[in-house]
């Protein structure tokens, strides 16, 4: 086939049934172990890590391929304290005032509460911003679509990028986040999508005891 201008030729490489179903399993018994952590080691993570881990998340498909995500690596243990200081705030306001009764016996069996130590004592957090528009080196606004959705996926394959590379994470969602934006002095046209909590667990780790959807629960083939 001729390739077209503007196009290049795909890098595929096509596997026989046997190797697609290992890797699908082994890939799956991988993604079985990862959890969600809130105990965390001050051990510092290799740079090299982080960036193919952000390099990963950078491949991830989005509207337009217009790529609506900026991704802040905060390692500062001031700018940290900050954030966590900023964050409990937040969510003080949550587990008093915002929070329905309803959610707030959701979250019970996690044994959450207002007080979030995990963003000063991993030794990353991940900011995580959606663009509502890309700037061109003129100024000049190019609108993004489907920026919920497209950082959302890239949001995705860090978790698991970094999963891989052998880190635990904590997606961490205080409302509003408009401090993050403050603190991290980032432009008006981005929004805090979510702070990314990575690092090794805490020697000890402990987790709630779940369940995971069976297939047939979650998924139907027609």
């Amino acid at each position: 086939m001729a390739i077209s201008e503007g196009f290049e030729a795909l890098d595929f490489i096509k596997q026989d049934e046997a190797s697609m179903k290992q890797h699908a399993e082994a890939f799956y018994q991988l993604m079985a172990r990862r959890r969600t952590v809130r105990d965390f080691s001050d051990q510092s993570i290799p740079r090299e890590v982080l960036e193919n881990a952000l390099r990963a998340a950078g491949t991830a498909p989005s509207g337009a391929n217009m790529q609506p995500w900026h991704f802040v690596v905060v390692e500062d243990a001031a700018m940290k304290k900050r954030i966590r200081e900023a964050a409990e705030i937040e969510e003080r306001k949550l587990y008093e005032r915002r929070a329905s009764d309803e959610w707030l016996q959701a979250l019970a069996p996690l044994g959450t509460d207002a007080n979030k130590p995990f963003l000063e004592t991993a030794p990353v957090l991940i900011a995580i911003f959606l663009k509502k528009f890309t700037l061109d080196e003129q100024g000049l606004k190019h609108k993004n679509y489907y920026t919920a959705e497209s950082v959302g996926i890239a949001t995705g394959v860090l978790i698991t990028a970094l999963h891989n590379a052998g880190l635990a994470t904590l997606t961490h969602t205080p409302s509003p986040m408009k401090f993050l934006s403050k603190i991290l002095e980032r432009p008006d046209h981005e929004r805090p999508y979510l702070l990314l909590v990575c690092g090794y667990p805490a020697d000890g780790t402990q987790v709630p005891k779940i369940e995971r959807l069976a297939l047939t629960e979650m998924s139907t083939f027609i």
